[in-house]
C-alpha cells in the first residue's frame, strides 16, 4: 500500500530522531514479518522452522550441549507461559493477542472521565503508574499513522485483516523492559531465550494494567506489544533511546537490553521529544555485531533504504537480512541475540565506569571508547549460570 501522496513522508520531529523517511515510503503489512511468513511462506517454512515453533511447546527433542538441555528449554517456555496464556486465549478467533492483534480490553471505559486540566501533570503521573507496575522505562509520543500496520494477522489462516484502533487517540505510550543481563552474556542458548520470554511475560501484565488504569480513569486505551504498529519508532520519538545498527534501540540507562511495549489512548497527554546523544556516530565506527553475526545477517555500511518483504520500504536505515538472522534461529531452535551480547552499549549503567565509558562513547573520544571495549562481549557458559544459583 502506498502512502498517501496528501501526507508528507518526513515529519516534524523526525530529523532529530535520526528517522528519514523516503518519497516511496510503505506502511508496513505484518503478514510479511519474518515470524508470520514462517507459517505461510513456503520460502520460509520448512522443518527447522517447524521445530523451532515447536520447542516452545517442548514437542521438539531438546538439543544436547551447554545451554540446550531440557533444563534450559524447560526455564526458556517457562518465561514464557503469561505471555502465551494471552496470546491464545482469543485464537479461535484467529487474534493471536500481542503479537497478531491488540490486546483485548478486559476492563471497560469508566462511564464518569477524570478531567485533565494539565497534560504535562498527567504524563507525570502516567509514568510514575508504569514503573509501579513494574515498566522500567516509559515515554510518550504522538500517534503516527505511518508506523501502524496496514493490516493484522488471521492467525486461522495467515491472510489480512482489519488493523483497527478506536477513533481519536492521539498518544502512544512507551515502556521499555530490562532483560537480565547475566542471561543475556549467555547468547545463543536456549537459556539465554529465558531473559526474551520473561520480559514478554512482564511486559503482557504490566501493559495490561496500565491501559486498565486509564480506562479506569474513562480515557480508551489499548494495550499493544508487538503487535498493531512498530514499537522502534515509537520508542525514538518518546525519547527512550536511538536507533542502532543491531535494529535495536540504545538507551543510556540499559543499553540495548529490553523489549518494549506501547498502549494507544486518547489521554490528554503531553509528548516527550527525541534525545539524540550520539549513537548513531558510534555505530558509524563500530561493526562488532555485525562482525559477530555468524550468517553475516547485520549490514555493513551506512544506513540504506531496503526493498526486503519483512522490512519496511522507503525508510533510510540499517535493515538486517531477516531470512538469514531466522534461518539461524531455526538452527538453533531458538532464538539468538548475540549482537545485543556483544554490543559496546550491553553495560549496566548503574556502575560509575560504566557511565564514564558512556560519555566517552557518546563524544568526540568514541573511537577510544570503541577500542576500550575491545575484549569485552564474549560468551559466559550457560552452565556457569545454573552454578551460580546454588
Amino acid at each position: 500500500m502506498a502512502y498517501p501522496s496528501n501526507q508528507p513522508p518526513q515529519r516534524p520531529g523526525d530529523a532529530a530522531a535520526g528517522i528519514e523517511v523516503t518519497d516511496d515510503f510503505e506502511r508496513f503489512i505484518q503478514r510479511n514479518d519474518i515470524f508470520t511468513r514462517a507459517f505461510w511462506d513456503d520460502r520460509i517454512r520448512n522443518k527447522k522452522t517447524d521445530a523451532f515453533f515447536a520447542s516452545y511447546r517442548m514437542e521438539a527433542t531438546p538439543r544436547r550441549g551447554d545451554g540446550f538441555t531440557q533444563r534450559d528449554f524447560a526455564l526458556r517456555n517457562a518465561s514464557w507461559l503469561i505471555s502465551d496464556l494471552i496470546s491464545e486465549r482469543d485464537a479461535e478467533n484467529g487474534r493471536r493477542e500481542g503479537f497478531q492483534s491488540a490486546i483485548r480490553n478486559d476492563t471497560p471505559v469508566a462511564p464518569m472521565r477524570q478531567e485533565v486540566e494539565d497534560p504535562a501533570r498527567m504524563a507525570a503521573e502516567i509514568k510514575r503508574i508504569a514503573l509501579f507496575f513494574g515498566a522500567d522505562l516509559c515515554g510518550i509520543t504522538e500517534l503516527d499513522e505511518r508506523w501502524l500496520y496496514v493490516s493484522r494477522v488471521d492467525t486461522r489462516d495467515f491472510s489480512e485483516a482489519p488493523n483497527t484502533l478506536p477513533d481519536g487517540m492521539t498518544s502512544v505510550i512507551v515502556m521499555g523492559h530490562q532483560m537480565e543481563e547475566e542471561l543475556v552474556a549467555t547468547y545463543p542458548s536456549a537459556l539465554a531465550g529465558a531473559a526474551t520470554g520473561r520480559e514478554y511475560s512482564h511486559e503482557a501484565a504490566i501493559v495490561m494494567q496500565l491501559a486498565a488504569y486509564i480506562r479506569n480513569l474513562g480515557y480508551e486505551a489499548v494495550a499493544s506489544m508487538n503487535d498493531t504498529g512498530l514499537v522502534i519508532p515509537y520508542a525514538i520519538k518518546a525519547g527512550l533511546g536511538e536507533y542502532a545498527r543491531n535494529q535495536m534501540v540504545i538507551t543510556p540507562e540499559f543499553g540495548p537490553r529490553l523489549r518494549f511495549s506501547k498502549i494507544f489512548t486518547n489521554l490528554p497527554l503531553a509528548h516527550d521529544a527525541p534525545k539524540p546523544l550520539g549513537v548513531r556516530a558510534f555505530c558509524d565506527i563500530c561493526t562488532k555485531c555485525a562482525d559477530a553475526c555468524p550468517v553475516k545477517a547485520l549490514p555493513y555500511g551506512p544506513p540504506q533504504t531496503s526493498t526486503d518483504i519483512s522490512a519496511i520500504k522507503g525508510v533510510r536505515k540499517w535493515t538486517s537480512d531477516a531470512e538469514k538472522c531466522f534461518g539461524f534461529w531455526a538452527k538453533l531452535t531458538s532464538d539468538c541475540a548475540i549482537c545485543m551480547r556483544v554490543c559496546p552499549f550491553n553495560r549496566d549503567f548503574s556502575r560509575w565506569y560504566h557511565r564514564l565509558w558512556l560519555k566517552l562513547a557518546l563524544s568526540p573520544w568514541r573511537r577510544l571508547a570503541l577500542w576500550l571495549d575491545r575484549k569485552r562481549g564474549g560468551r559466559r557458559k550457560p552452565a556457569d549460570w545454573w552454578k551460580a544459583a546454588r
